[in-house]
């Protein structure tokens, strides 16, 4: 039902700048745009994690152990998905590494057990149980948001300019 007035249709929040504009269709976002919103989402769960692990040994804001347990997984696993089905294949299109297509695909196993091991983490504290190791679990939860802070900035800076380009190259030039 697209032209139902329920129904508002994702739209492209930079199709000015986005040299591949020109290639969505009216009622889908750029690949760019979704892209950006699944960063932003993995960006606001870091910034939780950061909070949480920042308030170690100290008191842990309990509801929000149990708010990032319940989003973590799912975030994560839909933004990788969009990433290996979508984003993936056209960097490969373009001119991406077959290295880099590699890495990126290890650092999305990696951040999904590390992700799993966190979610039973935050579950525990979130329900009233103690942090057994205060350090250790600071530590897990710095390593996974630097990560993943780390993975979107490869993205952002050199799998989206190949896709871009590559897009705009199979559109004959348009923009």
């Amino acid at each position: 039902m697209p032209n139902s007035p329920l129904i508002q249709m994702p739209t492209c929040t930079i199709r000015d700048e986005c040299p591949v504009s020109g290639s969505c269709a009216p009622e889908r976002s750029a690949l760019c745009d979704t892209l950006d919103r699944h960063h932003e989402s993995k960006l606001a769960i870091c910034s939780e994690l950061e909070a949480i692990a920042d308030s170690l040994p100290g008191a842990v804001d309990r509801h929000a152990c149990l708010r990032v347990a319940a989003s973590l997984l799912p975030v994560m696993r839909t933004a990788q998905a969009y990433e290996e089905q979508v984003v993936f294949p056209a960097f490969m299109a373009g001119s991406g590494s077959p290295e880099s297509l590699r890495r990126l695909r290890v650092e999305h196993i990696e951040d999904e057990s590390l992700g799993e091991e966190l979610t039973e983490g935050l579950l525990r504290i979130g329900h009233g149980g103690a942090v057994q190791n205060p350090e250790a679990f600071g530590f897990m939860l710095r390593a996974f948001f630097e990560t993943v802070r780390r993975h979107i900035a490869f993205e952002r800076e050199h799998v989206m300019p190949i896709v871009q380009r590559t897009w705009t190259t199979e559109q004959g030039g348009k923009a």
